[in-house]
């Protein structure tokens, strides 16, 4: 039976026990006299009593330093505790709302190799259902997310088992190529160790042939603690530091040494925004996704790119057929398609490389999403209540903004140990200020609300008061013409 902390308490400050006692110890000298030599305890030890141990809540000294999610809970004037979920859902979206929106020099077109963790380690269920399912979940949004901020970026994906690197998909830029390969995946199961420095060679000769104006990136899902590599894996690294091509690895377990040294080596430095061990789901998806954004360009490509070289494309016409007739990219019969300015031949889908004259075919709505990321659409401020009861609505979505709220107080309960303490606050009120969930563009002044903010910053990257306003100036000079 285990002991209690109470009988724990009385055992260590009893006298007879070995945390108790006078503090003396006895030796016998050389010459059989004894001596008595002090310890560095104090001999004026005393028992310890229960009630020196507790604060003042009521609860032990080492339980007050513990700070859990349910011990400050926040309900209304009703009781309610929807008050509350609604502060959390706004606290995550607030979150996502520190963009960086600092113009850099960036590369568009990116060549990416996507490296999944295949070994029996995936199978661990810490998490739901498993490592490996989930991580092919996110590993689909991935690329769904990379395609549509990158449409003129291409996407391979290599997998790790049994020591050898293979090949899912190869290197291009159709999406559902590579979303099918990964689906079939599910259909598997992990098995054998994983082999950095075999994956790390298969992703470095699928981007050997990448021109110099493309970016040669590597994104590792790594879920083990070791690897089972061949030969030296810092030889490796060297080459692919030489060859200029960028790792990021997401951990899943812990961080390992050789993982740490990888991302330091092929980012100059850089091993802290590069390599990441996840905390839960959420953070396993947002250290994913944040592959998306292409990096800054480094000195060295920014050096060597100073001439500014151009890059020939091809904007392609689509065509209707009646019968279906081969394209040249899969062989397949297919009614329609797209054919290349130069060599006329019929490709399927866009955006996507010429496979008979190798011009880059896209369309001019991928060469415009693809811009966002020179030019990052501002930050919008947040309001207070002070600047924000004049706006009842939101500019975008018209949804009307959420009433001002009152001063009634709100009961806080701090739970704490064995002991219940209740105090009231004050919530904040559009005269005491705070946050009001409304959020002003600094360069058109109109106010969104915080759904809003989000579409615009993640997916449309543009203001709809700043494109209404240059709008109404188009239509205000055709009709100054017109008269």
């Amino acid at each position: 039976m285990s002991d209690t902390d109470d009988s724990y308490i009385q055992r260590a400050s009893s006298p007879d026990s070995d945390y108790g006692g006078s503090g003396l110890s006895t030796a016998a000298g050389p010459s059989g006299a004894v001596s008595t030599r002090s310890s560095t305890r104090n001999n004026s030890t005393r028992p310890i009593t229960n009630t020196e141990l507790r604060s003042t809540t009521g609860a032990y000294i080492w339980e007050d330093s513990i700070q859990r999610s349910w011990d400050v809970v926040q309900e209304d004037a009703g009781g309610s505790l929807a008050g509350v979920v609604a502060e959390l859902v706004q606290a995550g979206k607030r979150k996502r709302l520190h963009y960086d929106t600092t113009p850099l020099q960036r590369g568009i077109i990116r060549h990416l190799i996507l490296i999944f963790d295949l070994s029996m380690s995936m199978a661990e269920k810490d998490l739901r259902p498993t490592r490996y399912q989930l991580s092919i979940s996110y590993a689909i949004q991935f690329v769904t997310d990379y395609f549509e901020q990158n449409p003129i970026s291409q996407l391979g994906v290599i997998g790790m088992r049994d020591g050898l690197a293979s090949l899912v998909s190869q290197l291009g830029g159709s999406p559902t190529e590579h979303i099918s390969a990964l689906q079939a995946l599910r259909k598997q199961e992990p098995s054998g160790d994983p082999s950095l420095q075999n994956a790390l060679e298969m992703a470095r000769g699928a981007l050997y042939h990448v021109p110099s104006h493309g970016t040669k990136e590597v994104v590792i899902i790594f879920g083990s603690l070791l690897s089972c590599d061949p030969g030296d894996i810092h030889k490796t690294i060297g080459t692919l530091k030489s060859e200029h091509v960028r790792v990021r690895i997401v951990g899943l377990a812990a961080e390992v040494a050789i993982c740490k040294e990888i991302c330091r080596q092929t980012n100059e430095g850089d091993a802290t925004s590069t390599y990441g061990v996840i905390l839960n789901e959420q953070h396993f998806k947002e250290l994913l996704l944040a592959s998306c954004t292409p990096p800054a360009a480094t000195k060295q490509k920014s050096s060597a790119s100073t001439g500014s070289e151009l890059m020939r494309m091809g904007f392609p016409s689509r065509i209707v057929e009646t019968s279906p007739s081969f394209c040249a990219c899969h062989s397949r019969l297919i009614k329609g398609g797209y054919i290349c300015p130069r060599c006329k031949v019929k490709v399927c889908s866009l955006p996507t490389e010429c496979p008979a004259c190798g011009l880059t075919l896209i369309l001019s709505t991928h060469l415009a999403r693809s811009y966002h990321h020179l030019m990052p659409l501002r930050n919008w401020d947040e309001v207070d209540w002070k600047d924000g009861k004049n706006a009842s609505t939101c500019f975008a979505c018209q949804v009307p903004f959420p009433a001002a709220p009152s001063s009634a107080p709100r009961i806080r309960l701090s739970v704490s140990g064995s002991a219940t303490n209740a105090s009231a606050s004050v919530a904040p009120s559009a005269t005491t200020g705070g946050a009001s969930g409304r959020f002003r563009c600094p360069s058109c002044k109109q106010m969104f609300c915080i759904d809003c903010d989000l579409f615009a910053h993640e997916i449309l990257h543009n203001c709809p008061g700043c494109e209404s306003a240059a709008g109404r100036r188009t239509r205000e000079i055709d009709r100054s013409d017109a008269h």
